[in-house]
């Protein structure tokens, strides 16, 4: 079996022969509180058993995550030693030199980087260089309730449906009177929260950020369009204080099958998936994100990986951490302790190809097609001068889609009109990028 090679690896064999001998270190991990983050934490005593050294987790919801670590390492402050984060921040952070170089772990055979998938590498480099290794990685799409469809005679879709048919659908298995909502979409503000599902919503409506003279558009017709449509949606159809609910609340909500429909991460489908952790793990099946405008954009990209600030005084003892965390050895532990269906998706090419993995998660090759489907450099109906599907790929993303995210969901919480959190998102849109050069 590979699990004594996982736990005893060369690197940290070489760096600690004795456990607790003088070269332990401590390492300061910050981590999204995910549930495949939860299943690291859960299997990370083995490594910390066979090389002596110790973690300090900081487990931290995923806005939180975002603001610290983008204070700390944009400081300088060496709070961490690794810091879980995505595809939007490693090649910004990687190009400004805030992270360490991973360039190196093309060099271990037994690590083997090249089976990780080349769309996910490509999108966690910069210029060539390789700054952060992923633990999963994913699109979006539609999960549904079969028994719910069946019994509303509703069949699933085979081919990809409009967000207008979507809508019809939800009406039909909208039943609050029995606990359950007709679809549960992200609410919380944050551009990695709300504004990951808005803004493929926004794609399909044709609608873009920018055009190409980064001209902010976020008054544009097609975006109205989107957000009265999400405002509306919501407002008839999903769960009460939907403003409060991100990924893992909505996550929460349709294991306990409180959600009819729910359009997400693909990643979410093990733990959905998966009978010990769900109600609904029998009835839930998954379509395509739906279009509108255009088919365009409808499906995000995302990694969460794992990364080494530069500021860290640790680095061997950190990777030596990312080599066994995001290792062929580590997925196949996952699948061993936890189960198969339990492994994390989207990273690495032998696990998918794994018989274990496709018995236990015929969805799997599902997963894998949804993410080799989406374009991050061709990401809307209009041309853009940008790379990013749910995201922009420049620095001033970051304030400008949480900016917008606060005023979509002022809007669906009936503090504000559409228009007017359209108007205040492009006022700060063009304010945010005269002031960075981009436009005058």
């Amino acid at each position: 079996m590979k699990l004594k090679k996982l736990l005893l690896s060369a690197g940290t064999m070489a760096m600690m022969a004795v456990s607790g001998s003088a070269w332990a270190e401590e390492i300061t991990i910050a981590t999204v509180n995910n549930n495949d983050m939860i299943v690291m934490q859960e299997l990370a005593p083995k490594w910390e058993e066979a090389t002596g050294n110790k973690i300090n987790w900081v487990v931290l919801e995923e806005n939180v995550l975002r603001q610290r670590t983008t204070q700390d390492i944009s400081t300088n402050g060496g709070s961490f030693d690794i810091m879980f984060i995505g595809a939007y921040e490693t090649p910004i952070w990687g190009k400004n030199g805030w992270l360490a170089s991973l360039d190196d772990f093309a060099d271990d055979a037994a690590y083997d980087l090249n089976d990780i998938f080349q769309l996910v590498r490509n999108g966690l480099s910069a210029e060539g260089h390789l700054y952060a290794v992923p633990l999963y990685s994913e699109t979006s799409f539609t999960y549904y309730r079969s028994d719910l469809f069946e019994k509303a005679g509703i069949a699933k879709p085979t081919e990809q449906i409009t967000y207008d048919q979507f809508a019809e659908m939800v009406s039909k298995v909208h039943d609050p009177e029995n606990g359950v909502y007709g679809t549960c979409q992200r609410g919380k503000a944050g551009w990695g929260e709300n504004m990951a599902f808005v803004g493929t919503l926004a794609n399909a409506f044709g609608a873009r950020w920018f055009d190409e003279q980064w001209q902010p558009q976020l008054d544009s017709p097609e975006w109205n369009a989107a957000i009265h449509y999400y405002v509306d949606l919501m407002t008839k159809y999903g769960p009460p204080g939907a403003t409060a609910n991100g990924h893992n609340e909505n996550r929460a909500l349709f294991k306990d099958g409180k959600c009819a429909t729910w359009v997400d991460a693909t990643s979410a489908a093990n733990d959905v998936k998966n009978p010990a952790n769900s109600k609904v793990a029998d009835v839930t099946d998954f379509f395509q994100a739906p279009k509108q405008a255009t088919d365009k954009g409808t499906g995000w990209f995302w990694s969460w990986a794992l990364a080494i600030p530069a500021s860290s005084q640790k680095v061997d003892t950190a990777k030596d951490f990312l080599k066994w965390a995001t290792s062929k050895e580590y997925f196949q532990m996952v699948g061993e302790t936890k189960g198969w269906v339990a492994v994390p998706s989207g990273t690495r090419a032998s696990i998918h190809e794994d018989p274990r993995l496709l018995e236990a998660a015929p969805f799997a090759e599902t997963i894998k097609n949804a993410i080799f489907s989406v374009d991050p450099a061709d990401p809307t109906r209009d041309p853009v001068p940008y790379t990013g599907v749910q995201f922009v790929a420049i620095p001033e993303f970051q304030g400008i889609g949480n900016f917008v995210g606060q005023q979509v969901a002022a809007a669906l919480a009936g503090q504000m009109s559409v228009e007017d959190a359209l108007s205040a998102s492009q006022d700060f849109a063009v304010r945010e990028m005269t002031k960075a050069g981009y436009i005058k």
